[in-house]
C-alpha cells in the first residue's frame, strides 16, 4: 500500500502525459511518410532491444519485399557526446555515436544508421536527406550523403510519443515479469503497465530455450491477454482486441577476437576474466560458466566508458591468472576498441561474446514474419 501512495504522483503524471498526446492537447503527434517499426519496452534497460533490432534487420534484409530497399535504423544514441542528427559511420567512435548504434552499423554496413534525440525530425531527415543541407539542426552533422530511406526501424522509441510508429513491438523480460514490478524509482517500470497493450506485438525475451505450451498460455494471461491460442499466437487484450504474444531466447555465439593479434589458443583456457557494462550480466555468466571458471569479474554500470584505471585493473587480473582468457560483451567491445592504449598482453587474450535472439519455435518465427510483412504491405491502406 505504501508503494502505491509514494508512486501515485508519478503514475498521475504519466497518465496525464499520455492523455494529452492521445487527445492532441498541447502535444502534437507526427507520422512518418514511410513505414516505421518501433522496438521498445516499458522497463528500464535489459530487455534486449539491440539484438532484437538486429533480428528485425535480418528479417527485412532476407525478405523478398525489403532485401533491395533502403532500410534505416534511428536511435537516440544513449550517452553520446554529439548533438542533433548524426549519421553513424563504421569507423566512428562510440562516444560520438553511442555504442549500440555503432555496433549495428558494423554488423549491417549497408543499412543507414542514424542517431537523433528528436525521432520525428530524425525520420524527416532520413526520408528527405536533402534537408540535411539546409536545416539548422543538421549543421553539426558530419556526413550528409545518404539515400532516401524506404523504411525506418526505431530503436527504443516507444515512450517517444511525438512520433507515432506504424508497427510497435514491445519487449518484456521473462526474468522480470511486469506484474511483479513497480514504477521507477521503486521498481524498473519506466511507463504505465497498461501501455503494453498499445503494442502490435508483445515479445517475451530471454526465455529458456524450451517452454511448455501451458507456460506460454500462463505468461500471456499474466500480461492481461485472455484466451491465448498457440496456433495463432494471439489472445484478447483488456481493450477487447486481438494481441500477439511471442517468445524469444538469447543464443550466445563462440568467443570472437577483438584484435588481429588475439591468440585463439586462449579460447581453450579453463579460466576466464569477465568484464561488462550492461544492465544485467547473469545470463552471460551462466553461459560462460559452462566452460570456464570465472576467476575475476568486473561489473560496471550500463554504457560504461572505460578509463585508464579500469584497463589497469583488468590487466592486473591477467597477471594474477596468466593463462586466463578475457571476455566481454559486443556492446562493451565497441568502447574498448575506441580506447587506444590497450596493453599488448591484454589484446592477445581479449574476446567478446556475440549474441543473437530467435523465436522458440519455427512456427512462431513464421507467424511473426507473415504478420510483419502483411502489415508493411498494408502501410498505405491503414496508416
Amino acid at each position: 500500500m505504501l508503494d502505491k501512495i509514494l508512486l501515485a504522483p508519478y503514475y498521475g503524471i504519466l497518465k496525464l502525459r499520455h492523455a494529452m498526446y492521445d487527445h492532441g492537447v498541447m502535444y502534437k503527434v507526427h507520422k512518418c511518410e514511410v513505414p516505421t517499426i518501433c522496438i521498445g519496452n516499458i522497463t528500464a534497460g535489459g530487455t534486449g532491444k539491440t539484438p532484437h533490432t538486429e533480428m528485425i534487420l535480418k528479417t527485412l534484409l532476407n525478405s523478398d519485399d525489403w532485401a533491395y530497399r533502403n532500410v534505416a535504423v534511428l536511435s537516440r544514441g544513449h550517452k553520446r557526446t554529439s548533438g542533433g542528427f548524426q549519421l553513424v559511420m563504421r569507423g566512428g567512435s562510440p562516444k560520438f555515436f553511442g555504442d549500440e548504434p555503432l555496433q549495428i552499423k558494423k554488423k549491417f554496413p549497408a543499412v543507414t544508421v542514424a542517431v537523433d534525440r528528436k525521432r520525428a525530425e530524425g525520420c524527416e531527415f532520413l526520408v528527405h536527406p536533402e534537408l540535411l543541407k539546409t536545416s539548422k539542426r543538421a549543421r553539426k552533422c558530419e556526413n550528409k550523403d545518404i539515400e532516401t530511406s524506404d523504411l525506418i526501424v526505431l530503436d527504443d522509441a516507444f515512450q517517444h510519443r511525438a512520433l507515432k510508429a506504424y508497427f510497435n513491438i514491445v519487449l518484456v523480460d521473462y526474468n522480470r515479469p511486469i506484474y511483479k514490478d513497480k514504477l521507477l524509482p521503486l521498481g524498473r517500470l519506466r511507463d504505465l503497465p497498461e501501455r503494453l497493450h498499445y503494442a502490435d506485438v508483445i515479445i517475451v525475451t530471454k526465455c529458456p530455450t524450451y517452454m511448455e505450451d501451458e507456460e506460454k498460455v500462463q505468461w500471456a494471461a499474466s500480461l492481461g491477454i485472455k484466451d491465448y491460442d498457440l496456433e495463432t499466437c494471439r489472445g484478447i487484450d483488456p481493450k477487447g482486441e486481438p494481441k500477439m504474444v511471442l517468445f524469444t531466447a538469447i543464443h550466445y555465439c563462440p568467443l570472437s577476437p577483438l584484435y588481429e593479434e588475439a591468440d585463439s589458443r586462449y579460447i581453450y583456457s579453463k579460466k576466464l576474466v569477465l568484464f561488462s557494462g550492461i544492465a544485467k550480466d547473469t545470463p552471460l555468466r551462466m553461459y560462460l560458466s559452462d566452460n570456464y571458471q570465472i576467476v575475476k569479474r568486473f561489473k560496471y554500470q550500463d554504457h560504461h566508458n572505460y578509463s585508464r584505471m579500469d584497463i589497469a585493473s583488468i590487466t592486473k587480473a591477467i597477471k594474477t591468472w596468466p593463462t586466463a582468457v578475457v571476455a566481454t560483451t559486443e556492446k562493451d567491445s565497441m568502447r574498448i576498441l575506441d580506447y587506444d592504449k590497450i596493453p599488448d598482453e591484454l589484446k592477445v587474450r581479449l574476446f567478446d561474446v556475440p549474441i543473437e535472439v530467435d523465436f522458440l519455435s519455427d512456427h512462431e518465427r513464421e507467424v511473426f514474419y507473415d504478420t510483419l510483412m502483411t502489415a508493411l504491405r498494408n502501410f498505405r491502406k491503414d496508416y
